[in-house]
């Protein structure tokens, strides 16, 4: 029987029990992907990664990420995570660890800055590794038995709800008040017949809700039924796929700041900080902020 060690920590938060549990394996080396599946089924973490030597000695590490399900090419609060955790380590795979690291995933190479107070790590900035993809609109109609909404509580003036990615793809769609964002709420079959409609777009359909509570701060809430994560409490993908989105709308060009919060349904409130450069409503890039605290150390027998 192996020991394989594992480091839990909670992301896009500094108050232990709050924001978005992650667990992360510093060395997934003896581990094959049927047990790296059955890892992260067992945490139950929305996502679990696991870190292996990089293809190109460049970089830092390639870290997969697993949600209960499947595995996914790209997450906001696993890289954050992640780096939290190996920037607290003195080497990474017999090197020194540096302030900046290079991550190796299935959606690209996805760049960190390690957050530090002192000398202590306290959180990390990522950028987005995928350009802004925009795949086809759904009518507020179909998604809104999805959401448990009504199709009137699904804003469309500005756009109508949407596939989107900078990495991983979700449906972003506007909700017209916080009370209606607050109703929200997964309904599984409803999702299922979406995907099927959908199916063009080889997604699951997480669904990234959000409302504006003032000109540069956002509520949101993201549900991902059919990955086995009813809601998520922090989406750093998600939210950095609306920045880029909400750039393309208006057309704006230079630097925004959103503070995205996220979890406080759940009683996890998450705070994601975004800057999105953008040129004439293209999207230079993205970049995601946030803080970490780590919860629990440990060992996997397997």
């Amino acid at each position: 029987m192996r020991s394989i060690p594992f480091v839990t920590v909670d992301v896009f938060t500094d108050t232990r029990f709050s924001g978005n549990p992650l667990a992360v394996v510093p060395d997934a080396r003896d581990l094959t992907d049927w047990e790296m599946q059955q890892i992260a089924t067992e945490f139950g973490y929305s996502e679990s990664t696991f870190v292996l030597p990089p293809r190109n000695e460049a970089n830092t590490a390639a870290v997969r990420i697993f949600t209960p399900t499947v595995e996914v090419p790209f997450a906001g609060h696993p890289n954050v995570g992640t780096a939290f955790v190996l920037g607290r380590q003195a080497e990474v795979f017999g090197k020194s660890t540096s302030s900046v690291m290079r991550f190796e995933e299935k959606a690209g190479l996805v760049e960190i800055a390690l957050a530090r107070a002192g000398e202590t790590v306290t959180g990390a900035t990522i950028r987005a590794p995928g350009p802004l993809v925009v795949g086809s609109a759904v009518d507020a109609a179909a998604l809104a038995p999805c959401v448990s909404l009504r199709a009137d509580d699904i804003a469309t003036t500005s756009h109508r709800p949407s596939f989107v990615s900078v990495g991983l793809k979700f449906i972003i769609a506007e909700i017209a008040s916080l009370d209606a964002l607050g109703r929200a709420g997964p309904n599984i079959d409803a999702v299922r017949k979406l995907k099927h409609a959908f199916s063009h777009e080889r997604s699951d359909c997480s669904t990234f809700l959000y409302t504006h509570v003032g000109e540069d701060h956002i509520r949101a809430r993201m549900f991902a039924p059919l990955d086995n994560v009813p809601e998520d409490p922090a989406t750093g993908s998600a939210s950095a796929a609306l920045g880029a989105y909400l750039a393309f709308l208006s057309k704006a060009s230079g630097h925004r700041h959103l503070l995205i919060e996220q979890g406080v349904e759940m009683g996890r409130r998450s705070l994601i900080h975004l800057d999105i450069e953008s040129r004439e409503g293209v999207m230079e890039h993205v970049r995601v902020t946030g803080g970490c605290v780590e919860v629990m150390r440990g060992s996997i027998s397997i």
